[in-house]
């Protein structure tokens, strides 16, 4: 080894060895959290069913206003607590509560955009309710939690994640459930 590097080469293993004989347990030095306990508190429950509460005011036309407004609308920190239906929640710090904005997915009566990706709720009354393929327990399992029967489903799952409260559920059934009106176009 060349005689003006051996110093160097020396001093080098003589640092790594002190190094490691002082070296610290860094793990102690920063926080290091449970990731699977993270992960656990992350993950939605599973499909759980849910029992329309008796309560729950169908033909209420508070109830059916506040529906269509949560069916209808993205609602958002730039809506205006004024625009609220009754009895619905105030916002806090004025910010209304961040709702599904179901009208993306689903078509309706008066929808504007009304999407496809779900199934039309059109006439659903009078499609399913009146001719007993379905009761408002149905449409309010849908909306609170849809994969009881269907596993695998691109809607929200809106009471078990806590995304609504089960009033918030009753009024949007209220809403799909209540009778209205198609508006008439000009031709």
């Amino acid at each position: 080894m060349n005689k003006s590097i051996r110093p160097f080469a020396f001093l080098s293993f003589a640092l790594l060895a002190v190094t490691a004989v002082y070296a610290i347990d860094m793990t102690k030095a920063y926080e290091m959290p449970d990731s699977s306990k993270i992960v656990k508190d992350d993950l939605i429950p599973g499909a759980t069913e849910y029992t329309m509460p008796k309560d729950c005011k169908l033909d209420d036309l508070e109830s059916i206003a506040r529906g269509k407004y949560m069916f209808h609308n993205l609602n958002s920190k730039n809506d205006k607590k004024e625009n609220l239906p009754k009895g619905m929640k105030t916002p806090k710090g004025g910010e209304v509560k961040a709702y599904g904005n179901c009208v993306a997915c689903h078509n309706i009566e008066g929808a504007v955009g009304g999407g496809t990706v779900g199934p039309p709720l059109t006439n659903y009354k009078a499609n399913f309710i009146d001719t007993k393929v379905r009761d408002a327990q149905f449409v309010y399992q849908k909306i609170a939690d849809p994969r009881v029967d269907m596993k695998t489903t691109a809607m929200t799952i809106n009471l078990t994640s806590k995304m609504f409260d089960e009033r918030e559920v009753c009024d949007i059934t209220a809403y799909v459930l209540q009778v209205k009106q198609e508006k008439k176009t000009k031709k």
